[in-house]
């Protein structure tokens, strides 16, 4: 069994103790927490398992690391805290553990990543032997694996197209949908995620693992972006209200340019109600959200997926399969030895031995 630490119990945290507990190779070593109102707590009740599991939750995540655990999910968030959040993967490292987590969007592609996000990671491996893995959903395995998978049964390849289409109601988590996307603020506001350069930032090491594993020059990364605002005031039950007038819908693209042309493109069409910008794509039957791939070639290919958790909602799905992809993958980065590993590196195998595994 392999000491697995879960550091962080929010939306991917709760989901990351889930996969530790029904993983056969794992064992849930310790949980680190931030908040003062979860020390103390059973990691069973923090991940809304209905049971115990003998692990109480604590905020010194230095003492845990002091135990030399073999395995951490460092689920914290980067997104507003990109530096602090290196610092804490770094740290685990150097400690001498297998660390998966999807906070650190640069080094998704660490061969393209910079340098201060990829230097620090590489000292730490060579110092204390652990190893980083660094993956999700979008970007993730719906942007690396599973394009690359189904350009395997393809007989010709004009593009590859992966898109994310979501209802962002669904998440739970307000300021990064208001400040960061920039939902319900006014069109003149600009959402930092949104600004020039930071999508290829986020999304380009997808763009570039697919051209690597297709054996494609790219000449190119590009982003378009549009914006639309609500017509009227809309409700949501988790963030209040959006005013009309205020931004309501966002449709971007990273392209890989190959041969000239836009070959490998990853869109996103997020919005918060469905009434706004209604001519775009929407999930398959009105719902909530799916990742889709399309890739266009003979035959031409399509696949969307769907994933709920949490009550069926689909981000808390999307996130589970996200914790999925890292959990499933610490057992063969235990075997793999010390490195720093992209997807393209770590395989995605079948859930032996968890099949009616709860």
């Amino acid at each position: 069994m392999i000491p697995t630490v879960v550091w962080g119990t929010g939306n991917v945290g709760r989901a990351a103790v889930r996969a530790v507990a029904a993983h056969p190779a794992l064992t849930l070593a310790a949980v680190v927490v931030h908040s003062p109102a979860k020390l103390g707590r059973d990691a069973g009740e923090l991940a809304c398992l209905g049971r115990s599991l003998g692990v109480v939750a604590t905020d010194d995540a230095d003492a845990v690391l002091a135990a030399r655990p073999r395995a951490v999910v460092y689920a914290a968030s980067g997104d507003l805290r990109p530096a602090e959040a290196l610092d804490d993967v770094v740290k685990a490292v150097r400690a001498g553990a297998v660390v998966v987590t999807p906070a650190l969007y640069p080094l998704y592609d660490w061969r393209g990543a910079p340098p201060e996000f990829r230097d620090p990671v590489l000292a730490a491996v060579a110092e204390g032997g652990g190893s980083l893995f660094a993956s999700g959903v979008d970007p993730g395995w719906a942007n690396d694996v599973l394009p690359l998978l189904l350009s395997g049964v393809g007989t010709t390849i004009d593009a590859i197209r992966c898109q994310e289409v979501f209802d962002y109601t669904t998440y739970d988590q307000e300021g990064s949908v208001r400040d960061l996307i920039g939902m319900g603020h006014p069109m003149a506001y600009a959402p930092p995620m949104l600004a020039p350069s930071v999508p290829t930032m986020v999304w380009g090491g997808q763009v570039r693992l697919m051209a690597r594993a297709l054996g494609a020059e790219l000449a190119d990364i590009r982003e378009t972006l549009e914006r639309r605002a609500l017509d009227t005031t809309v409700s949501t039950r988790t963030m209040g209200e959006f005013a009309a007038g205020t931004q309501g819908a966002v449709r971007f693209e990273v392209q890989g340019v190959v041969g000239g042309e836009p070959r490998i493109v990853i869109e996103h069409i997020t919005r918060i109600h469905p009434s706004c910008a209604p001519d775009w794509p929407s999930p398959p039957g009105g719902g909530a959200g799916a990742h889709r791939v399309v890739v266009e070639g003979r035959p031409r290919i399509e696949v969307t997926v769907e994933a709920t958790d949490e009550d069926e909602n689909r981000s808390a799905g999307g996130n589970a399969t996200a914790v999925g992809r890292l959990v499933n993958a610490i057992d063969w980065l235990v075997d793999a030895g010390p490195g720093l590993y992209d997807a393209l590196d770590v395989p995605l195998r079948p859930a032996a031995g968890r099949l009616g595994r709860k």
